[in-house]
């Protein structure tokens, strides 16, 4: 019998978390579903951890390959799931036991592409739940898809994730969908771009059943090495795939991936001007004097001004106008102001 959900677990030195990962996957109340661990040429214990609950656990397969990253490995489960859906874990998270049988059963009731749920955030101690505003519990079909999906991955990152999800197998594998292996961030949001360029169907279930767990040293945390607005400015420039360039305007696509790049700017201000043991106040103060003063901004911001001037706070606007004056001081007052009264 064929699996119902094949879950892709791509690990790298992820021993400090993994065995919760895993007994949150082995816990599961769905149980015709196999478990693709693949070690991606960890250095510390996750491999002998995998092996020694595969050996409890025939549902657990592992790969081992040589780091080649996380798009690789991922792309190593998907040539070997064979679940009617896939989903994906990272081995420093967690989900509930009923994760992947309200996912599936949502997928298996309208027959859909794709599901996507609700997921939660933990980082320092507080957790926040992300939702979205899609109709619950509703066969959205290919227009809805076109005319409100399509641009919400353009416009905001909050729908980039692949593991608050489960995809159709046959429809990933008809269209050749992959992640793209050349990129160091935003693998998540191409891989997504691809497939709801061929969706036809999804559902949104008002659930909370993956807990994901931002960990020091991971990409969206460490800022000395990582160039986040680096990677943000790539995307910009970066071409959607040729389905969305038939189906959107490309003033449209330009609108879109303006707001993106500004929303990304505002929250990468607020992480620079965070203090950081990794990286000196002058050299984050730096930073952010470059990321308001590049070109792509100055192009981005009357764009992103037109689309979501009615929608800002007090605060956004005031932020959006000290980066229009360029003002890194301004930024930091307003930054240092938001977390005070925040704490």
């Amino acid at each position: 019998m064929r699996n119902k959900v094949s879950v892709i677990i791509p690990v790298y030195n992820a021993e400090k978390y993994l065995e919760e990962c895993i007994l949150s996957l082995l816990n599961q109340t769905l149980h015709a579903c196999e478990f693709i661990f693949v070690n991606d040429g960890s250095s510390d214990n996750s491999r002998f951890l995998i092996e020694r609950y595969k050996k409890k656990d025939g549902r657990i397969k592992l790969i081992n390959q040589e780091n080649q990253g996380v798009s690789a490995a991922r792309n190593a489960g998907l040539r070997v799931a064979s679940g009617e859906y896939v989903g994906f874990v990272d081995a420093d998270d967690y989900v509930k036991r009923d994760m992947y049988q309200t996912l599936y059963a949502a997928a298996e009731r309208h027959g859909c592409d794709v599901v996507i749920s609700n997921f939660e955030s933990e980082l320092e101690g507080s957790k926040v739940i992300t939702s979205y505003s899609f109709p619950s519990d509703e066969l959205l079909d290919r227009d809805y898809i076109v005319q409100t999906i399509m641009p919400y991955l353009l416009k905001t990152d909050d729908l980039n994730a692949v593991w608050n999800k489960i995809y159709r197998t046959d429809m990933l594998v008809e269209h050749q969908i992959v992640f793209p292996v050349s990129m160091a961030l935003g693998e998540d949001g191409m891989f997504n771009m691809l497939l709801y360029g061929y969706a036809s169907t999804m559902i949104y279930v008002k659930y909370t059943g993956y807990h994901y767990r931002e960990v020091e040293g991971s990409a969206t945390r460490n800022i000395k090495d990582k160039d986040y607005f680096g990677k943000a400015i790539e995307v910009y420039r970066l071409s959607p795939p040729p389905i969305y360039t038939e189906m959107l305007q490309s003033v449209s696509v330009h609108q879109l991936k303006s707001t993106r790049l500004i929303k990304s700017l505002v929250s990468y201000i607020y992480v620079y001007f965070k203090p950081s043991k990794d990286m000196s106040f002058m050299k984050r103060y730096s930073y952010v004097r470059k990321m308001i003063s590049s070109s792509q901004v100055r192009e981005a911001l009357p764009l992103y001004w037109d689309e979501m001037q009615g929608s800002l706070g007090r605060y956004e606007r005031f932020v959006i106008s000290m980066v229009k004056a360029r003002s890194t001081i301004g930024l930091y007052c307003a930054v240092t102001y938001s977390r005070l009264r925040n704490s």
